[in-house]
C-alpha cells in the first residue's frame, strides 16, 4: 500500500489518500475522492487546479482532467470542459460509463450534464486572486508563471495502482487550448509492469535532453510508483513531492534539487 502527490500543496490529499487505503478502499475511488477534494478548495486554485484556476484568455476557466488503472489499463479523461469544478469525477465517471475514453470542450459538458453534473457560471469557477490576475493580464499584458497542476498515485490493498492528474492549464492560454497532462502517455500512465520507478522516470527526462540539448530542456517533473511501493522521481526545476507507504507512520515531503 502506498501514495504518492506532486508538488506540496499535495500532503493533505496524500494524507486523506493513506487514510482512505488503510480502511480498504480502493485505489481507483481514493484518487478520485483526493483530487477532487483538492479541485474543489479555492484555494489551491492557484496551483493552477480546478475551481479557483486561472482562466483562458477570454476569461473563462477551462479544466482537463484523467485517471487510469494499471490494471486492466481502464482510462478516462476530459479536456477544456468549462464548468465543473472536480473534472476528475466527470473522467471517472467516462472511464466507467462512456463508450469513449476521451471527450473535449461541448461534448464533455453535455456528458457530464447527463450524468448528473451541475455546469456551473464561470464566476463561480474563478477566486478573488484568479480574477485580479486576468484582469491584469487583460489591462496590462502581466503574465503568470508556473504551470504546478497535481497528480496523485495509489497503491491499494490488492494491488490496484491507479494515477490521476487535473489541470486548470497554463494561465490565459488560448480557448481549446489542451495540454500534455490528460494524454496517456505524456501527463499519466498506470501500468502493473514495466523499469523500477527511478529508472522509468530518469529514462524519459534522459531522452528529453537527448532530443532538445542540455540548455534547452523544458520544465517537467515526474513521479512514478511500483507494486513494490517504491517511489521514484525526476526533474528539470526543483520539484517537492509527497509520498506514504504502509512502512512509514506519516507523509513525508521530499524536494528533489534543480
Amino acid at each position: 500500500m502506498a501514495a504518492v502527490g506532486t508538488w506540496s500543496f499535495s500532503q493533505s490529499a496524500v494524507q486523506k489518500m493513506r487514510c482512505m487505503i488503510l480502511a480498504g478502499e480502493n485505489s481507483t475511488d481514493v484518487v478520485e475522492r483526493a483530487i477532487a477534494e483538492v479541485e474543489n478548495d479555492v484555494e489551491t486554485g492557484r496551483h493552477i487546479v480546478g475551481r479557483g484556476g486561472f482562466p483562458n484568455s477570454r476569461g473563462i476557466v477551462e479544466c482537463d482532467a484523467a485517471i487510469m488503472e494499471g490494471v486492466p489499463g481502464r482510462f478516462g479523461a476530459v479536456a477544456a470542459l468549462r464548468g465543473v469544478a472536480q473534472p476528475c469525477r466527470v473522467a471517472r465517471r467516462i472511464m466507467d460509463k462512456s463508450p469513449h475514453s476521451f471527450l473535449v470542450g461541448e461534448g464533455a459538458a453535455t456528458f457530464a450534464q447527463e450524468q448528473g453534473f451541475t455546469i456551473e457560471p464561470n464566476d463561480s469557477m474563478l477566486s478573488h486572486h484568479t480574477a485580479a490576475a486576468y484582469q491584469e493580464f487583460i489591462e496590462k499584458g502581466t503574465h503568470v508563471s508556473g504551470h504546478d497542476t497535481i497528480g496523485l498515485i495509489a497503491l491499494d490493498l490488492k494491488g490496484n495502482i491507479t494515477v490521476g492528474v487535473s489541470t486548470s492549464g497554463a494561465p490565459f492560454k488560448a480557448p481549446g487550448r489542451v495540454g500534455d497532462t490528460p494524454l496517456p502517455g505524456c501527463g499519466l500512465y498506470a501500468d502493473h509492469m514495466g523499469l523500477s520507478p527511478k529508472e522509468a522516470c530518469c529514462s524519459v527526462l534522459t531522452d528529453i535532453r537527448n532530443k532538445l540539448g542540455e540548455d534547452k530542456c523544458f520544465e517537467i517533473s515526474l513521479i512514478a510508483l511500483n507494486m513494490k511501493r517504491e517511489v521514484g522521481a525526476t526533474s528539470s526545476v526543483e520539484f517537492p513531492y509527497t509520498f506514504w507507504n504502509q512502512g512509514m507512520d506519516s507523509v513525508e515531503k521530499y524536494v528533489l534539487p534543480f
